[in-house]
């Protein structure tokens, strides 16, 4: 993966908002780094302090619920709920091939997420990797349909391994998208991870801003059982952090208390 020094993220900075983007990650602000710089590292360090897990959390209604819905690095899980009422206001239908026809909700990603998705769908062209997206955006009403449907059949534990209770899932934050390929059968299956499209999307994802959301052996930290086909954007600095240090977003966050 490509490296990025104080350089580049600085540039990055002086192009767009950091919290906008959040393509960076803390650094130290030494006497080496110029005014501009030291300045810059300075607000993103309080931007990931601002987004630490303890900072944005507060109960409604006997429910954890996140406080920074919108912003590029919200942490949802298991115990962090999105409000029921959350829906992002720029919903977006990035240009990318779909595994269906038609319109539909789920073909929506944030703006931010869908551009840099779209850059991603344009490498993976390039390198004659044919992929396409499933499922973006999910509203708390769908997601929970979702979840009935998958207890009804396996039971409410078994199914919170591999479906996200609604509030939970990361898909109503409109910065997810699931990716599969014609070699999978289109499904959303961990063997996806073993074709040579899902070992392209983990090895050039963080390219592009995004991560393994829920990867292989993380489960007792994510909650989560493995999903190679679902990636989440969190910008292309920390994306590479998180990804070059074998990290879960939760251990990410966790170390801007």
């Amino acid at each position: 993966m490509k490296s990025f020094t104080r350089k580049s993220i600085i540039s990055t900075i002086l192009i767009g908002s950091v919290v906008a983007s959040s393509a960076f990650t803390t650094l130290p602000i030494t006497a080496s780094l110029n005014p501009v710089a030291a300045a810059a590292s300075s607000s993103f360090t309080q931007f990931l302090q601002d987004n630490a897990p303890g900072r944005t959390i507060k109960t409604i209604k006997s429910v954890a619920t996140v406080t920074n819905v919108s912003s590029t690095v919200v942490l949802v899980n298991k115990k962090r709920n999105l409000p029921s009422t959350y829906a992002p206001q720029d919903l977006v239908v990035p240009n990318i091939p779909f595994s269906f026809s038609g319109s539909s909700p789920k073909k929506q990603m944030r703006k931010v997420a869908a551009t840099a998705i779209e850059k991603l769908f344009a490498a993976a062209k390039k390198d004659r990797i044919d992929i396409k997206a499933v499922s973006g955006y999910r509203s708390y009403a769908t997601q929970k349909s979702i979840f009935d449907r998958n207890a009804s059949i396996k039971g409410e534990a078994v199914a919170n391994k591999t479906s996200a209770r609604p509030g939970q899932s990361e898909h109503q934050t409109g910065l997810a998208m699931d990716i599969s390929s014609a070699s999978a059968g289109y499904d959303l299956e961990q063997s996806f991870g073993n074709t040579k499209e899902g070992k392209w999307l983990k090895a050039n994802a963080p390219k592009y801003g995004f991560i393994i959301r829920y990867g292989k052996d993380q489960e007792k930290l994510t909650g989560y059982s493995y999903e190679p086909w679902h990636v989440r954007y969190v910008g292309v600095y920390i994306a590479g952090e998180i990804t070059n240090q074998k990290l879960t977003l939760e251990q990410y966050l966790e170390r801007s208390k």
